[in-house]
């Protein structure tokens, strides 16, 4: 290991470069531990805070993991979203069983909180509105990869399951349904990058800097009614969003526009 003074490439760069090759050629598999800062600034000769650059670089591209007071790791697979919009609710209306056992869903809370801004506006309520709020947190082998939570207007839910802090053995819209009375018809779903509350970050177990995506899932009645509201919050480095759909074909009697040219 060693770097090249010389180069017009940060030593830093030089250093996470070098690092990437080894756990792309399998020196180090997921979830192994790297050598230390100390020892790794060693090899290349170089300050530990030289190291500890590249290494935050890396972290930051979803390839190594910090865990505080253990050392530094490479992440394991990326975890693709298949939950994203049309795949939180199947192909099909059925009742799922094998639904929480397949993602290691955990129920953390139930019970009424303050809404925040996003959720008060997707209600159409003030901010800070006492609604049910269903929390949980969803695993992949023994590390915490969702914080998510699903609200709903107490008017709604008032003496139903839904209060009660127990999971159902099926999706939670199904069980919103019965409920209810109201079917879901719509939803949309709105993403975005942010850095993670403290909160989240410790829950995730990533350093506070590490960025994360946030999906926003408004679901509605045949009135366009809200009849939840749900958040779900995901490691930026280490998680991937993939959609699949079709191209509509040109209809038949359709024909290129003769003022386009395609170069």
């Amino acid at each position: 290991m060693q770097i090249n003074p010389g180069a017009a490439e940060f030593p830093h760069r030089q250093i996470a470069a070098q690092l990437k090759a080894q756990v792309r050629r399998g020196d180090w598999g997921p979830g192994e531990r790297l050598p230390s800062i100390p020892a790794i600034a060693e090899m290349f000769g170089v300050a530990k805070q030289t190291v500890q650059r590249a290494v935050d670089q890396l972290r930051v591209e979803g390839i190594l993991i910090t865990k505080p007071g253990s050392g530094t790791y490479v992440r394991g697979t990326r975890r693709r979203l298949n939950r994203l919009s049309r795949g939180r609710y199947g192909g099909f209306r059925g009742y799922h069983t094998d639904l929480a056992a397949r993602y290691r869903q955990q129920l953390v809370s139930v019970g009424r909180s303050p809404a925040p801004a996003e959720v008060a506006d997707a209600f159409g309520v003030a901010d800070g509105t006492e609604l049910l709020c269903r929390r949980h947190l969803v695993r992949t082998d023994d590390s915490p990869v969702e914080v998510g939570a699903s609200w709903f207007l107490p008017a709604d839910t008032a003496g139903t399951s839904l209060e009660r802090a127990e999971a159902f053995g099926r999706p939670l819209y199904q069980e919103a349904e019965e409920v209810t009375g109201r079917r879901y018809v719509t939803a949309t779903d709105t993403i975005s990058a942010r850095q993670p509350s403290r909160e989240e970050a410790e829950i995730l177990q990533i350093r506070p800097d590490t960025p994360v995506l946030h999906l926003l899932h408004v679901a509605y009645d045949e009135r366009h009614k809200p009849i939840e509201v749900a958040q779900a919050t995901w490691p930026g480095p280490m998680t991937t969003l993939t959609e699949e759909y079709k191209i509509p074909a040109p209809a038949p009697d359709q024909d290129p526009d003769p003022g386009l040219v395609l170069g």
